[in-house]
């Protein structure tokens, strides 16, 4: 993996507050490495080699040359990203195209350039100077236009040049790499920075095990760029290797560093891939337009009492939590982790016994029955009912419809149609490897009749996202079904409640059922691996 940084002497324009760069091998100070010493570093991800290919008063250029062992990285337990299937752990591009390894010798190799910290030139360290920066081998799954989308609005000129799959064989077409030149007057450090964040964005993978270390990282190295980068949104996703639960983290931690404006961060496969029309917009994520189309609904119908079913780590339930409107809400997931996380999300150990008595979590699976679910004016599965394996929708049906049987039911899911606009997604591939289906707008509306034909229910539905539109239009990404409890059954539903009682209170649910029920139902998330509490939350 080779990446080249070049300078030239001269003063940048609108910098000479700053200190001029009058000797272009300057930049070895700026880097803290010696332009007439070669050096190496040993490296998790391989060998790291700095040495300057040319360096005169004029021109200076450092090279940074990352030699990659594939099968040493095999073996380090640290490493196994979306690739690390058994062929691909040694046949594959690794040794040769830019990656997160890279970023990784990046960041190691140029740690005190990255911190914008010379003592020797810290003038020049702190302005802008003149730079050309070379990849000439860069996964780019997106294309040249993605690369351009990402790095302009930093304030370079950007040269992707697409590679072809086959120089031999033209009809084959471009391969998925470029050959990327950047040109601009910019801090160095700044540019250190961004090439640590979007050379792995580019490349859409990670190599090594993404945790929530991640997040501080993407911050730091985003400060003062990302939160306002018009591709923030997929910046972040990508980075985080598409992991909701740290996107969400990010995306809250902007708000609060940065004053940007608070959005849920999206769910997997939300936005579609880079090289799509519906990328790069400024405008709210499709988990925060599902969010509040859903409140809409509930608005719309008036419950003052709701229960989400398949909470996940609770997105929706922050929003039921903060609107006064809803004077009773129940979260409700099969996995306990979630609830922990949505728990800590909800701030509930420190909210008021008043507060916890409204708004509730409890562990509960989707296909068996609980009374506790029952008696509420609404419920809630936003993007819920994908995960649920098709023989076992009956048994969801039955303990939703019949047996809880809330005067309003809101059911959101992905239309598999406009999956067509997500240039990333295999034919016939899912936006998440948990999905079990993902349904089309008429398979969706014949469940849904069926459902409410069977029990009494009237069914409307919306488009929730942004339209496709013209001849052969594919809809909206997420489609949503609206039950409403028909009249003549409004008064069974009512004594059924006052039967039921108005405890609140949630007992444990069985550890065995869980067990059992886990691979069946589950929340929008990652990872549904359950522990073994029965009940988390207040």
């Amino acid at each position: 993996m080779l990446v080249t940084l070049t300078t030239t002497a001269g003063a940048p324009a609108g910098s000479v507050e700053h200190g001029a760069l009058l000797d272009a091998t300057d930049l070895g100070y700026l880097l803290h490495k010696h332009p007439a010493r070669a050096q190496s570093f040993d490296l998790p991800v391989g060998t790291a080699h700095v040495f300057y290919p040319e360096a005169d008063a004029a021109r200076c250029t450092v090279a940074l040359l990352l030699e990659v062992d594939p099968v040493g990285i095999v073996r380090n337990k640290r490493f196994g990203g979306r690739d690390a299937f058994s062929l691909a752990q040694y046949v594959n591009d690794r040794p040769y195209a830019a990656s997160s390894m890279l970023a990784v010798a990046l960041g190691a190799v140029f740690r005190t350039a990255m911190t914008g910290r010379c003592d020797a030139r810290q003038a020049l360290a702190d302005g802008p100077v003149p730079l050309e920066i070379h990849v000439p081998a860069l996964p780019c799954r997106g294309g040249a236009r993605l690369a351009e989308r990402l790095f302009e609005p930093l304030g370079w000129s950007v040269e992707a040049t697409p590679e072809p799959l086959d120089p031999t064989v033209p009809e084959w077409g471009d391969s998925r790499y470029v050959d990327l030149r950047l040109t601009g007057t910019v801090r160095l450090a700044d540019a250190l920075h961004h090439l640590y964040v979007l050379l792995p964005v580019l490349d859409d993978a990670k190599h090594y095990w993404v945790t929530g270390d991640e997040v501080d990282k993407l911050l730091r190295a985003g400060e003062g760029w990302l939160a306002e980068h018009p591709e923030r949104d997929q910046i972040m996703r990508r980075y985080l290797a598409h992991q909701r639960r740290y996107v969400e983290d990010a995306t809250d931690r902007l708000v609060t560093l940065d004053g940007v404006a608070p959005e849920e961060g999206a769910a997997e496969g939300d936005v579609p891939a880079a090289g799509s029309d519906a990328v790069g917009t400024a405008a709210p994520t499709l988990a925060r337009q599902r969010a509040e189309a859903v409140l809409a609904a509930l608005h719309e119908v008036g419950a003052s009492s709701v229960v989400d079913l398949g909470c996940g780590e609770g997105a929706l339930l922050r929003l039921l939590a903060a609107d006064r409107r809803f004077t009773r809400v129940l979260g409700t997931d099969v996995a306990a982790r979630e609830l922990e996380k949505a728990a800590t999300r909800l701030r509930l150990e420190d909210a008021s016994d008043a507060e916890r008595e409204r708004v509730r979590l409890v562990q509960s699976s989707l296909t068996y029955r609980d009374e506790r679910i029952a008696g509420f004016d609404a419920a809630v599965l936003m993007e819920v009912i994908e995960h649920v394996d098709p023989p076992r929708l009956g048994a969801l049906e039955r303990v939703v419809f019949a047996e809880a049987r809330p005067g309003t039911v809101v059911v959101t899911t992905p239309n598999v149609e406009y999956n067509a606009l997500y240039p990333s997604l295999e034919e016939h591939g899912h936006r998440h490897t948990d999905h079990r289906f993902e349904w089309t707008r008429a398979e969706l509306q014949a469940w849904a009749d069926g459902v409410a034909h069977r029990h009494g229910y009237a069914v409307t539905f919306r488009d929730v996202g942004p339209q496709d539109v013209g001849p052969g239009a594919l809809g909206s990404p997420t489609q949503m079904a609206l039950f409403t409890l028909l009249p003549p059954l409004l008064s069974e539903r009512a004594s059924t409640r006052r039967h039921a009682g108005s405890d609140n209170t949630l007992e444990p649910g069985s550890v065995s059922e869980r067990a059992s029920t886990r691979r069946h139902a589950g929340s929008d998330n990652d990872n549904d691996d359950a522990t073994d509490q029965a009940e988390a939350g207040a």
